[in-house]
């Protein structure tokens, strides 16, 4: 229990990968603070979090939404006095995302919630990390932020990729007030934005994928290492990468 006492907000917290890190830093002993678009879904991971013996608030969001996400923020420092770790796992790609058919209202969609509400909610958790002068920010990016993918999109690879470089400026800025931040950069993870893909990919692929529990593994094992280590950058992939090895599905079209 190396987080007990801290407090942790996770965005994209009703499933997959956001899913899986708040149960697995709940686990680590952290009260965790539960924000996404859909209630009735954080509902059931603070039902989750509590039956594996955890802490769980719930404090629906819509992460593309800059002065809801500043006031979940205030409303975390006021209500507990701190807030030690941030996830930024909210998310999104559609499925006409190709320069062939993507449209302006499909970009600016993915762009708000992958980028803008990344930086919202860091923008966010600042002050309170800055007063304490310690805090871990995971931002989960993707493949896409790493290496420029021809199935993910126009947006969704610009705005992964993005997030990776708003990550190292956090890095670059608050480093000497003891904020540190991750760029997490999965492969195929098997959740539920793989069903907005053009040709979905097979159960049968699926269940050779990273997993969201892998996930949930890195992130806390990013939340808890000791303050003086930051890391930057962490890259995953399934063994059986696809990436490398081709899929019919993941051919342009």
């Amino acid at each position: 229990m190396t987080l007990v006492g801290k407090i942790a907000w996770v965005t994209g917290a009703g499933s997959g990968i956001g899913e899986a890190g708040a149960v697995a830093v709940a686990q680590a002993g952290a009260l965790v603070v539960l924000s996404g678009r859909r209630a009735s879904e954080l509902e059931r991971v603070a039902r989750r979090v509590a039956a594996a013996g955890g802490r769980a608030e719930v404090a629906p969001l819509d992460v593309a939404d800059g002065e809801a996400a500043a006031k979940v923020g205030s409303d975390i420092r006021a209500r507990h006095g701190r807030l030690d770790i941030l996830v930024n796992s909210a998310g999104i790609n559609v499925g006409k995302r190709h320069w062939r058919d993507v449209t302006l209202a499909d970009w600016n969609v993915v762009v708000r919630a992958n980028l803008d509400g990344t930086f919202h909610c860091i923008l966010a958790a600042l002050p309170a990390m800055r007063e304490r002068r310690d805090g871990v920010i995971v931002n989960v990016a993707s493949w896409a932020g790493w290496q420029t993918l021809n199935f993910s999109g126009a947006a969704y690879n610009a705005s992964k990729r993005a997030v990776v470089g708003l990550t190292e400026t956090v890095n670059m800025e608050e480093s000497k007030n003891g904020v540190r931040a991750t760029a997490l950069c999965p492969a195929e993870v098997s959740t539920p934005i793989l069903d907005k893909r053009p040709v979905p990919p097979t159960a049968e692929d699926r269940a050779k994928m990273l997993q969201p529990e892998d996930l949930g593994a890195a992130i806390r094992f990013v939340a808890e290492l000791p303050p003086r280590a930051c890391v930057n950058e962490l890259v995953i992939s399934p063994t059986w990468n696809r990436i490398y090895l081709g899929g019919d599905d993941l051919r342009p079209r």
